[in-house]
């Protein structure tokens, strides 16, 4: 690759490891919790939100307007407050079944708005698989800084986070207060997949949250070094995905999608080499 196309690549590449820095941690939380497709539905439901200025008056029907963002904010943390509400082990119905419902019930609703707006029929297509390589220096800090925010916000808490999470099967033993944590977990994700789903599309934020804490629950029990892991592989597949997407002339979110689907794979088929030849990698 020449100078120019590795300038350019600088801040989707950038982007990439500030979305997998934040989500590879969150993810944890999301699988210890066994809410796996929270990230989905709360990305599904921010990019309804995305949709309604399409219809607004005063917004001009602009995608990328100012009031793009805060309504999509306001949509997920409708969503975050009805999650953390759901929770309990007592619920005859079980928290996933919500979660799924929300996720079809947003995506229906998305595809209706986007009926009313012909305008703009690629912007249901540009919120299911992002459009990374068009993000800019400045979107890149910005990102950041709510991330390094959220960031600090988690490790402030990180021991109430975390007990409740390692303690899904039994919320109530942690306190009466802890549908209002469940909701400060749900509503801080929802400010970082508000975010990532106007850069990166749903499908791979979903992946970028996901697929690192699958991926390293293969080789440990212990959290600081499944974010190692995570961390690794977001790194090592956001390079990988957007140089096949490069070379390949593919369009990069799926692309990216599907090199974390490969790779994933593949850490899946080595581990028992990795394991006979290093014990130590076993989790078990």
């Amino acid at each position: 690759m020449d100078t120019t196309i590795l300038q350019f690549l600088a801040a989707p590449f950038a982007a990439a490891l500030v979305i997998a820095g934040i989500h590879a941690y969150l993810g944890v939380h999301v699988v210890e919790r066994g809410v796996i497709f929270v990230d989905l539905s709360l990305a599904q439901i921010a990019a309804l939100g995305t949709t309604i200025p399409l219809l607004l008056p005063f917004t001009d029907g602009d995608p990328h307007g100012p009031w793009t963002y805060w309504i999509s904010l306001l949509f997920t943390l409708i969503g975050a407050a009805i999650f953390a509400a759901i929770r309990s082990k007592k619920a005859r119905i079980p928290q996933e079944a919500i979660i799924g419902i929300c996720y079809a019930v947003a995506s229906a609703a998305s595809m209706l708005a986007m009926s009313k707006a012909s305008a703009e029929s690629e912007h249901l297509k540009g919120m299911l698989v992002g459009n990374i390589l068009a993000v800019s220096w400045e979107e890149v800090r910005e990102t950041a800084i709510l991330y390094v925010i959220v960031g600090l916000f988690h490790w402030f808490f990180r021991a109430k986070f975390l007990a409740i999470s390692m303690n899904h099967d039994n919320p109530e033993a942690l306190g009466p207060n802890v549908k209002w944590w469940d909701f400060l977990f749900y509503a801080s994700l929802g400010f970082v997949v508000t975010r990532s789903v106007a850069i990166a599309g749903v499908l791979l934020v979903f992946c970028y949250l996901i697929v690192p804490s699958v991926a390293a629950m293969l080789y440990a029990q212990d959290i600081g070094k499944r974010l190692a892991i995570g961390w690794t592989m977001g790194t090592v597949v956001s390079a990988l995905g957007i140089y096949f997407s490069v070379s390949l002339d593919l369009p990069t979110g799926p692309t990216m999608v599907c090199t974390f689907g490969l790779v994933l794979v593949l850490m899946a088929l080595v581990k028992p080499l990795l394991v006979r030849a290093f014990p130590s990698l076993d989790p078990a």
